[in-house]
């Protein structure tokens, strides 16, 4: 493999096992035993860097060495494994996270993470702050892993921020690639809306819904589903948290610290004014909308 590389490209250099990578003139690819080989930057077109990853793992050496099963889920995730079977040992979910810049080493993160499961977890980075993680189904677990536990584990003990987005069960590797394209997009565009450290899928999906209409449509929907309501901040957090409330009053009276009787009466006005019933599911999912479009106008 070497000698034919050395070949096509002249400029090739070696390096050990056991040595990082020390030039960032190179773009560096692991071959099969392990070895790391590097090209220079300039000898390669966009098109060489993508042939080259067709049979060889590219390497960064500011990020964690691949293990076996990171190296194989990459291959799966980009098309480029030969011979997979269609149907998985297990059910496996792909979940995204990022970090905020300088918190913390990529190694250590990994090291810390790894801890908190039971099973050899993958990893496939992105960049030293964001990536996927790639969880299975272990044996008869029912209970899904507690990304919020591990959100507090992590910033009790190591001060790092981090955001989940958790996406569905998958149970063919033929879903993989597109899945994981998904879950890349889908984060970007969720995080822009949400508040909430974790996200399930369902969750970010009436986020992305949003992003696929114009700002033309979106200022539209925000006038005519909340009309003299659209600057009322104090107003507009209490008709969110009732919609957040499955459209129960009393719920919502309690956690807004509010009697009951004037939450009633908001609501109330804001039926009258709008001519949209809260009460009513399909409507209150307009104003959803609604809300979410007038949430990404003021930013």
């Amino acid at each position: 493999m070497n000698e034919r590389l050395k070949k096509i490209f002249p400029n090739l250099i070696i390096e050990p096992k056991d040595a990082s990578p020390t030039s960032t003139v190179y773009k560096w690819f692991l071959l099969q035993n392990g070895t790391k080989v590097g090209i220079p930057k300039q000898d390669l077109t966009d098109k060489d860097i993508h042939l080259l990853a067709t049979f060889l793992t590219p390497y960064r050496a500011d990020l964690p060495h691949p293990t076996k099963k990171e190296i194989r889920w990459q291959s799966i995730v980009e098309q480029t494994i030969e011979h997979v079977p269609t149907e998985p040992l297990t059910s496996y979910r792909f979940v995204y996270f990022s970090m905020k810049e300088k918190q913390i080493e990529p190694l250590m993160f990994k090291e810390s993470v790894q801890t908190l499961f039971d099973y050899e977890i993958a990893i496939l980075w992105e960049n030293r702050n964001e990536g996927v993680f790639i969880e299975e189904k272990v044996g008869a677990q029912d209970e899904s892993i507690p990304y919020e536990q591990i959100i507090d584990v992590l910033m009790n003990d190591l001060s790092v921020n981090i955001r989940f987005l958790v996406g569905p069960y998958l149970n063919s590797y033929q879903q993989a690639s597109i899945q994981y394209m998904h879950i890349l997009t889908y984060a970007k565009t969720a995080f822009k809306y949400a508040t909430k450290a974790v996200l399930k899928y369902q969750e970010a999906l009436p986020y992305i819904l949003l992003e696929q209409t114009d700002d033309t449509f979106q200022l539209y929907l925000s006038e005519v589903a909340l009309q003299e309501f659209a600057t009322d901040k104090d107003f507009l957090q209490t008709i969110r948290t009732f919609l957040q409330c499955n459209l129960n009053i009393s719920v919502t009276a309690k956690k807004l610290y509010m009697h009951r009787n004037s939450l009633q009466y908001r609501i109330d006005k804001f039926i009258e004014k709008t001519g949209i019933d809260l009460r009513q599911f399909h409507e209150a999912v307009t104003v959803y909308f609604a809300l979410l479009a007038n949430m990404h106008k003021d930013e």
